[in-house]
């Protein structure tokens, strides 16, 4: 096997374990126990809400384990896509749909000692 084609399959592996991970995020189960949230977050991480709020983990875990999150409510995602930017680095993007409210979604998730971890979450309101 040439090593390019080892680096691609190892590139794809990485993105479908940061798809993996993101999208369990958005499971209304998981999103509603912060134990389970705190496995997939980075200890450094942050986020950029849709409504320009910054947010840490802890402000996150306030939110998701306060009854916001609504199990009949699921979000739809769309238009997942992700590309490995450096080793150990992968950066996500995507549609998600709450009730009708589209927001593009950005996702950098890193490799740590315990797994893939999200690290930055920035979310863009979108009309289209």
């Amino acid at each position: 096997m040439a090593e390019g084609n080892g680096e691609s399959e190892g590139n794809a592996a990485a993105v479908r374990a940061a798809v993996e991970r993101e999208t369990r995020l958005l499971d209304p189960e998981v999103r509603a126990c912060p134990e389970r949230v705190l496995e997939l977050l980075d200890p450094e991480f942050t986020e950029i809400g849709a409504s320009g709020r910054r947010w840490d983990a802890r402000s996150i875990l306030t939110v998701t384990s306060g009854g916001s999150v609504s199990p009949d409510s699921p979000v739809e995602v769309s238009e997942m896509s992700g590309t490995v930017l450096a080793p150990g680095v992968v950066h996500l993007t995507y549609v998600a749909d709450n009730q009708g409210r589209r927001v593009r979604r950005s996702s950098l998730w890193r490799l740590t000692e315990s797994g893939w971890r999200l690290y930055f979450h920035q979310g863009t309101p979108s009309g289209c």
